[in-house]
């Protein structure tokens, strides 16, 4: 088990300097403007923060992980495809836990920090009538 360990810590600080490592700053823009987006969008309709509120209102979390699937979908399916492209240069082989936890990282995180963000920033501009008619 430590070998394991001791190989995925190896293979993600080699992601910094290796091949392709331009995708580690792409990707988590892309989801940034995906999440900007979204939370804007959040704020026009007076929605709660995103991340908040997939855990406080159940009644809405299946519209809400629909939603934020179709707004980061293709980030995190063009991560997980990078990075098997990635591993298969580099490591001439693709372990699928190191792809999910680079996908996650580079599309999930920024996308559910920054929509919530966003959208309480958005909210302090945007008054309660315009909200209503947006």
């Amino acid at each position: 088990m430590e070998d394991v360990i001791t190989r995925i810590i190896e293979n993600l600080g080699a992601r910094v300097t290796g091949p392709m490592h331009l995708r580690l700053y792409m990707q988590p823009l892309m989801a940034a403007i995906f999440a900007i987006i979204a939370g804007l969008k959040d704020a026009k309709a007076g929605s709660p923060a995103y991340f908040w509120a997939m855990f406080t209102q159940p009644e809405h979390r299946r519209e809400m992980l629909m939603d934020g699937w179709k707004s980061v979908g293709k980030v995190l399916v063009a991560a997980i495809v990078l990075d098997i492209i990635y591993q298969l240069i580099a490591e001439r082989w693709v372990y699928p836990f190191e792809m999910i936890l680079v996908a996650f990282i580079l599309a999930i995180v920024p996308y559910l920090i920054l929509r919530g963000i966003v959208n309480r920033i958005a909210s302090r501009f945007i008054k309660p009538s315009e909200r209503k008619r947006m």
